[in-house]
């Protein structure tokens, strides 16, 4: 049973159906009871930084996902907003994040901005910098959905797992130990977001 965090920022609904297309049960919830259960949490969500990091605090979740994952371990993968809200703040607003990796999130600033527009969005090939278990077995040449306008900017190389070029070179998805994150949408990536959620099952 995957538990899906719900702090009130959609794309919840989407997660939980691919899942279920590769036979994996979820729960959607913001219950701290059972948030405190969970042996695998999905951090989902689209949105601003400062909605998202309020949401948590007005559900009072930040302490339980503090314990869970700092605590205890517990495996989780921040997706898209999910992953920036990992970091130590940004440049989208002013309340801190959750501090999990030590990374900055920032705005596009495009030099060539003809061919580059903010958000960036549609399909781009990732570079992996790491082995990892969350792409074992990849399909090749993967490519991902995107649908952004900040990135994730860490401050210890040896958390980036992939990176992306769009003008710039920029972080996709992050590891350390238990601590996961894609910038990009895995459940409207098709089979490589499917082949990558059920690593994210079988291996954590």
């Amino acid at each position: 049973m995957i538990t899906i965090i719900d702090y009130k920022t959609g794309n919840l609904g989407s997660i939980q159906n691919i899942l279920k297309r590769i036979g994996e049960e979820s729960v959607i919830t913001s219950d701290k009871n059972e948030i405190a259960r969970a042996k695998k949490l999905i951090l989902p969500g689209v949105g601003t930084f400062d909605t998202g990091m309020s949401n948590l605090m007005e559900l009072d979740l930040v302490d339980i996902l503090n314990e869970k994952v700092l605590g205890e371990k517990t495996p989780v993968l921040g997706i898209c907003l999910g992953m920036q809200l990992l970091s130590n703040s940004s440049e989208e607003g002013t309340i801190p994040g959750l501090g999990w990796i030590n990374a900055e999130t920032m705005r596009f600033r495009f030099v060539n901005t003809t061919e580059y527009k903010s958000p960036h969005m549609g399909w781009n090939f990732v570079k992996q910098y790491k082995e990892s278990n969350l792409f074992h077995d990849m399909y090749p040449n993967a490519r991902f959905y995107f649908v952004h306008s900040f990135f994730f900017r860490t401050k210890d190389t040896s958390d980036v797992l992939t990176s992306t070029v769009y003008e710039i070179e920029f972080t996709s998805s992050i590891e350390k130990e238990n601590i996961l994150g894609v910038q990009f949408h895995p459940e409207k990536s098709h089979k490589f977001g499917m082949k990558l959620l059920k690593n994210f099952v079988d291996f954590y």
